[in-house]
């Protein structure tokens, strides 16, 4: 098969890493709703990753060849509100992802890397590192002292805790590990809350903000967490859901008028949101966590990794 050429105004990237997210599992599993596979049709998969330009075509204004990028996997959508529209068009589930060695994008698809990041971390912030600030900063401003509460850690989590630390806020982390509980005390986290000994973990909260409850809390979709982080949340506080670890969290409604919160389901952002992250990220020299790097032929068990939710940080792959 002959390499693919860029056409005018698009360029070609040569990949040098990508980074699986939850969202891949279910993708090249069959259970992402609306993904291709489910549909009984393949897809490329992935939609983290980074690569040098080794191409450009015609009309190219932002790039050149040697410039290190950054695919958005969320292309279509610029900025402003999300819609249908803007969602359309996502890497590695209605169009082709980034497991392959050459891929071809329009100039507009693209976002410069970090010169600070390394190929391995540039290839975790277009998915989790992303969601991450949206479930963050886009919603009600957060002050410095307030209290986030960050659900398990994963991607996302860590990259909210990172985010958190360098906005000043007060972190409460949950896990059902002692030791990654020590790992995300390490990054700056300030509580940490075993949610297998501690099961009603809401409380626990409320007895470290002496009964006001958190300001913020970052929820993952687990069975009943949702409920849980209401009961934890004062009043008008923010909770952003970002995961569905199960679908299954009853929700009663008369809690949730009661707590007057503020729900937002979060998915991924937008290329001006990402391009306000690589602003923030270059400023602190933020460093996504990487914990494992495979070569991109051991995808399977980079999968496998991911599945077991045993591991601490990204798992990436390098071309």
């Amino acid at each position: 098969m002959a390499d693919p050429l860029p056409n005018d105004g698009e360029v070609r990237i040569r990949m040098r890493a990508a980074s699986l997210n939850y969202r891949d599992l279910l993708i090249v599993s069959g259970r992402h709703v609306g993904g291709a596979l489910r549909n009984g049709a393949p897809i490329i998969p992935l939609g983290d990753g980074c690569g040098v330009i080794d191409m450009v075509g015609e009309g190219v204004e932002r790039f050149q060849v040697g410039d290190r990028v950054i695919p958005l996997m969320i292309p279509n959508w610029r900025s402003g509100p999300v819609t249908p529209a803007k969602m359309a068009g996502a890497l590695g589930l209605h169009t082709a992802g980034l497991a392959r060695e050459l891929a071809v994008f329009d100039e507009s698809h693209l976002i410069k890397a970090p010169a600070y990041l390394t190929d391995h971390e540039a290839a975790c912030l277009a998915c989790a590192t992303l969601t991450a600030w949206s479930a963050l900063f886009e919603g009600r401003g957060l002050r410095p002292g307030e209290v986030a509460v960050i659900q398990g850690t994963g991607s996302v989590s860590l990259a909210l805790l990172q985010f958190a630390k360098a906005a000043g806020l007060r972190t409460i982390v949950t896990s059902s590990s002692d030791e990654k509980l020590a790992s995300v005390r390490a990054l700056g986290a300030a509580h940490g809350i075993n949610y297998r000994t501690q099961t009603k973990w809401a409380d626990a909260v409320r007895d470290l903000t002496d009964g006001a409850g958190a300001d913020f809390i970052l929820d993952m979709g687990a069975m009943g967490s949702l409920a849980e982080s209401l009961r934890a949340l004062r009043m008008e506080g923010q909770i952003a859901v970002v995961g569905i670890l199960d679908g299954s969290s009853a929700l009663e409604p008369a809690q949730l008028l009661a707590s007057a919160a503020r729900i937002r389901g979060i998915t991924v952002g937008s290329s001006e949101m990402f391009n306000a992250m690589t602003r923030a990220l270059t400023l602190h020299e933020i460093h996504p966590v990487v914990g494992k790097v495979l070569a991109w032929t051991e995808a399977p068990t980079g999968f496998e990794m991911l599945g077991t939710g045993n591991q601490f940080g990204k798992v990436v792959l390098e071309f």
